[in-house]
């Protein structure tokens, strides 16, 4: 950050404020505190008459890899509708949100994914502008090695494995980097 968004100065200083445990943005002009807080990332795990729906990306990062539609929670919107959204953005499909399938956490990129298991009712695919294709995948024919995120491989994994999760369980996953310079220690 180089200049306060609240009042235009550059006079910023990076260190903890009294009564926090984390260095912050404050402007030593206004002094106000600039919270940085973690992107939402959220989206579906869409099935339609037990296949799994996946997107291949138009778009970078991971252009012409698999994933499951998801993408970037809009201010003022509550996630469930975020990812019935990008659903209906990235597949032109529309569907039921069963429940949230999982949460997973990329702090290395200041990421946290809300997947949610969702019913779909027409299976009338149509790639939307950030996708190439649609495709129905059973489970055994799922391309692991061509899905270009994690929180993907993760939220399909665990479908998978527990598909008969009757106790509506939300699975908590995490990718953390190796190496000290991406470890946070918080006391």
């Amino acid at each position: 950050m180089n200049y306060c968004p609240k009042c235009g100065s550059d006079n910023l200083k990076f260190e903890i404020p009294p009564g926090d445990s984390l260095k912050r943005f404050i402007c030593q002009n206004c002094k106000t505190i600039h919270y940085l807080n973690p992107r939402i990332i959220v989206g579906c795990l869409p099935i339609f008459e037990e296949k799994i729906i996946i997107c291949k990306r138009a778009i970078d990062p991971c252009k012409g890899l698999w994933n499951l539609p998801a993408g970037f929670m809009e201010n003022g919107e509550r996630a469930e509708d975020g990812a019935l959204r990008e659903l209906k953005e990235e597949t032109g499909l529309e569907g039921q949100i069963m429940k949230l399938h999982c949460i997973y956490s990329i702090p290395h990129v200041n990421q946290v994914y809300m997947i949610f298991l969702t019913r779909i009712f027409s299976g009338n695919a149509k790639p939307g502008e950030e996708t190439l294709e649609v495709k129905y995948f059973e489970d055994h024919k799922v391309p692991w090695g061509e899905i270009g995120f994690t929180s993907s491989v993760y939220a399909i994994e665990k479908y998978i494995e527990y598909k008969s999760n009757t106790n509506n369980k939300t699975f908590i996953g995490s990718f953390v980097m190796e190496g000290p310079e991406n470890r946070k220690e918080f006391f």
